[in-house]
């Protein structure tokens, strides 16, 4: 059977879901097919903004990058977004619908799902090919009742899944084998094919597993897909450990890993520039010297501001501007730098105020809704252009904003100090321009910076991907409906 849509399914998180899909994307693209990228529910604190200013996430907006085309809120109609160990933000079709617990959550499935259905014929309208990625893995037993992101959503359009497994977690025969015989009859029918991803040895000593699993599951091996050393792909959620090679230059610029840390992918081009060392410091991390500290983006910004001051990050920070050192809040942590955080009405957690650390003139107030917004605009530091994107709920008020740290179209964002120590900005992606990298770079202590271009990178990254699939997957096995030409 052939047919338009085709899911990729994982034994585990982070089995290389994401990434398959990204890349069957860039390789379908190469070949004339019109395909968009899909993922009916996603659970993830990266996220992107779309045109139309809605919120989908990070992982959908890479893959509609791989497939070119523009990423679009029917790519991802259920993000989920963390704010407690048992409560997140819905985001329905890339708008904030309300905070659920978990509980909540599960008995709203049905109504999730008539909106991850409307958005799957609204792409298949539109493209000829849809390429699917589950969530987790579809053996969660305890999940298995409403599902809407795995073989729920594939009995549900009657589509043909993959099933992949990440051989370097070890198990994965087990895991292949496990994740299929807990599954019912009629969605073991459904996968069409293995692929086992992240390999490296000699083949032919994998060989005779692989030809055990065939013969053990009667389900073909598409393909052994090689460990690709240093591969770029923006992360789905995880906070990425390994640094890449060369990122050991003269700028050091830290940041925390809080618990709720959003947007990470914010410091890619920075733990990609050759004259900058960036590292993440985890809460069980001393916290190093640094030329910049950087205050990421948070999904529960009070939570985390708690979390800063009970790791030693508070009397870090006044001592590393103290020494002359220099501090950047990007959206949450811009509002960590005021004088207070107000959730009156319990956005994220209880309602109530803390004191912020009191570094800016200002105060944020979060409400009911959210500046969804790609933006373009100019760094005040040196009058180069800037764009980005904004995502948050708060309402930032106080004299400090007077001096802004970006001039946008039609408005003004951020502030930057007096005394030229300290910069705040909405902005998600200020580092992403070569220009603005400089220009901030400069401004932290680098000399003569020479900013790498970030989106070649990832083009490239890409493109290096697809390359790998083509060679090591057997594409003519997909169950796609494709014109001839495309094979």
């Amino acid at each position: 059977m052939r047919t338009r849509t085709l899911m990729v399914q994982g034994t585990t998180s982070d089995a290389g879901k994401s990434v398959l899909v990204a890349g069957l994307c860039r390789v379908l693209k190469r070949r004339g097919v019109k395909v968009a990228p899909f993922k009916p529910q996603n659970m993830a604190l990266n996220s992107a903004v779309t045109a139309e200013g809605g919120e989908i996430g990070r992982a959908q907006a890479v893959q509609a990058q791989a497939a070119g085309v523009p990423p679009h809120t029917d790519m991802n109609p259920v993000l989920l977004k963390p704010n407690t160990d048992v409560g997140a933000q819905v985001i329905i079709h890339g708008q904030p619908l309300d905070t659920m617990d978990a509980r909540a959550y599960h008995d709203y499935k049905s109504v999730a799902m008539a909106a991850v259905l409307e958005s799957h014929g609204r792409l298949l309208e539109q493209y000829e090919t849809i390429v699917v990625e589950g969530a987790g893995s579809p053996a969660e037993i305890n999940l298995r009742d409403r599902d809407i992101a795995n073989m729920g959503f594939a009995e549900a359009v009657d589509c043909p899944v993959i099933l992949i497994a990440d051989i370097d977690r070890g198990g994965v025969f087990a895991h292949l084998v496990g994740t299929l015989e807990l599954l019912s009859a009629s969605e073991q029918a459904r996968v069409v094919g293995f692929v086992i991803n992240r390999f490296r040895g000699d083949l032919s000593l994998l060989q005779p597993g692989l030809d055990w699993l065939e013969a053990r599951t009667g389900k073909p091996v598409l393909g052994v897909l090689p460990y690709l050393h240093g591969l770029h792909i923006e992360a789905e959620d995880a906070v990425p450990r390994e640094r890449p090679a060369g990122g050991e230059g003269r700028l050091k610029v830290i940041a925390p890993v809080t618990p709720r840390i959003s947007n990470h992918t914010d410091f890619d081009p920075l733990r990609h520039h050759p004259q900058v060392s960036f590292h993440f410091v985890g809460p069980r991390e001393p916290i190093p010297a640094a030329d910049l500290i950087v205050l990421p983006g948070s999904k529960s910004v009070r939570a985390d501001l708690e979390w800063l001051r009970h790791h030693g990050w508070e009397p870090a920070i006044r001592r590393h501007l103290r020494y002359g050192g220099k501090l950047i809040g990007i959206c949450g942590g811009l509002q960590m730098l005021g004088r207070a955080v107000h959730d009156p009405l319990g956005l994220e957690g209880p309602a109530g105020s803390l004191e912020g650390l009191g570094l800016f003139d200002y105060e944020t107030t979060l409400r009911e809704g959210k500046r969804l917004e790609q933006v373009a605009g100019w760094l005040s530091l040196e009058e180069v252009a800037v764009t980005g994107y904004e995502i948050h709920a708060g309402i930032t008020e106080g004299p400090a904003l007077a001096r802004p740290a970006v001039r946008l179209v039609g408005r003004d964002d951020g502030a930057l100090s007096a005394d030229g120590q300290l910069l705040a900005s909405y902005l998600h992606g200020l580092f992403d321009k070569p220009q603005a990298c400089d220009a901030l770079l400069r401004w932290a202590g680098l000399e003569n910076p020479e900013t790498p271009d970030y989106e070649a990178l990832r083009e490239r990254e890409i493109d290096r991907l697809a390359d790998a699939i083509e060679q090591h997957l057997d594409l003519t096995r997909l169950p796609l409906s494709l014109p001839r030409s495309a094979w």
